[in-house]
């Protein structure tokens, strides 16, 4: 399925992606926020600068106005605000006022002084904003205004709250999104550990009611799939094993037959029987291979071991690759995978290689290889499957039972471990077990 237009600019991973969400979304409602402090404080501060030009120019100039002329330098620094100042003289001249806020500040100021102190603006500067207010006293003597409109300064320790609650919002964000996604991680890691045996971690019950009913729904889960599983092995085991003694007698009476060709075929269509059931009675005991106690063991020891046994009744089996440390797992459930393997590779190559070796992630990897006719793409994932054979006869020699691979992968997963299967270059298939058993 081709993802969305949409989904290919997201992240991939549910706890990337809140994230994003999340911390993007607080992010804009803390900028607005911001915003609009902002603005009201502008807004705010420009009413005040007008107001405290309109009240202060009408004291200061009425002020001057009535002072001597000699004394009114003496009393211009007293005068002096942090946003206008008043200076005797004509002033600059200039081109008409740009912004709103100075048109506006010189029309209130024009308001508050009357007719008595005719005013003309100009602007002085853009870049920054500057202007002057000009007008006469009554005895005729020029002076103006000086404006700059500005800003109150930020206060010095503003950016640092700013970041205070920027990390404020990523722990937030953190915190929300690790509390959203870690059962998810939870039930993830539980179902690849999934057993059909019923032996795969139980969650524990807990958490958020959302959550608890989840975890409750997967062990409920696992322990109906344990019941099931447990209910058709035994089935297979019970008809398996009841079917030995009736096998067993027609067998005797066919021993006590006279020599004919019908005999030998009806003792060796008794012997292949015997055998099916003997290899369904093992893939039933096979899915409690978790039940083995695991055990500390020398993995090379072990193999070498297993090797030399093949290798004492005349089978071409070689050996190569070593581990650095010893493997904790279940002896014998791995033995009875290998050799399963092993025969597989004998029966249909006539020889076959061992090799171990450590994968970079730190598991273990054991790899049986030969130089056979190997699998058909398509079928490489069938030949793990019960009672599947790759060609449809019922023929033991050319056939076999279809269980030798199934119980190899059952006994696989009981001791926690991968066995997967692919064809060589040149020829040939190759399995490979992988042990994530405790170093």
């Amino acid at each position: 399925m081709t993802p969305s237009r949409t989904s290919r600019w997201l992240p991939r991973t549910i706890a990337s992606r809140l994230y994003l969400i999340l911390f993007t979304g607080l992010l804009i409602a803390h900028g607005l926020s911001f915003g609009l402090l902002f603005y009201e404080r502008y807004e705010a501060a420009s009413s005040m600068l007008m107001s405290n030009l309109e009240q202060d120019a009408v004291v200061a100039v009425k002020l001057l106005d009535r002072l001597p002329a000699q004394e009114r330098a003496h009393w211009l620094p007293q005068l002096r605000r942090r946003t206008f100042h008043y200076q005797l003289g004509p002033g600059q001249a200039g081109g008409p006022l740009i912004g709103d806020t100075a048109q506006e500040m010189s029309r209130r100021v024009g308001t508050v002084l009357g007719p008595r102190y005719p005013i003309v603006a100009n602007s002085v500067s853009a870049e920054p904003e500057r202007f002057q207010i000009h007008l006469r006293l009554s005895d005729g003597s020029p002076m103006y205004i000086e404006v700059q409109p500005s800003m109150m300064p930020l206060a010095k320790w503003l950016p640092y709250v700013l970041f205070a609650q920027l990390g404020l919002l990523l722990l937030c964000t953190w915190a929300a999104v690790r509390l959203a996604t870690r059962p998810l991680e939870r039930l993830a890691n539980a179902a690849q550990t999934l057993s059909p045996g019923g032996d795969g971690e139980r969650l524990r019950e807990g958490g958020p009611t959302e959550v608890a009913k989840a975890v409750a729904a997967f062990n409920a889960m696992q322990d109906r799939i344990a019941e099931y599983t447990q209910e058709r092995l035994q089935i297979l085991a019970s008809i398996s094993h009841d079917l030995q003694t009736p096998i067993t007698r027609m067998h005797l009476r066919a021993e006590a037959m006279d020599e004919s060709p019908e005999r030998e075929k009806m003792i060796e269509d008794l012997r292949q029987m015997q055998h099916l059931v003997r290899e369904g009675i093992a893939y039933a005991r096979s899915a409690h291979g978790g039940a083995e106690a695991s055990v500390r063991i020398d993995l090379n020891a072990f193999l070498d071991s297993l090797v030399y046994d093949y290798q004492d009744i005349g089978k071409s089996v070689a050996y190569t690759g070593r581990v650095d440390a010893p493997l904790t797992t279940r002896p014998q459930a791995l033995r009875r995978v290998l050799a399963n393997l092993l025969d597989n590779a004998l029966n249909y190559a006539g020889a076959a290689e061992l090799d171990v070796g450590r994968e970079t992630d730190g598991a273990v990897r054991i790899s049986v290889r030969d130089r056979g006719p190997g699998i058909p793409e398509a079928e490489l994932d069938k030949v793990l499957q019960p009672f599947y054979r790759l060609e449809g006869s019922r023929n033991r020699d050319t056939g076999g039972t279809g269980l030798g691979l199934a119980i190899a992968q059952q006994l696989a997963r009981s001791i926690g471990a991968a066995l997967s299967l692919r064809n060589r270059e040149g020829g040939g298939l190759e399995a490979v077990v992988l042990l994530r058993g405790e170093n």
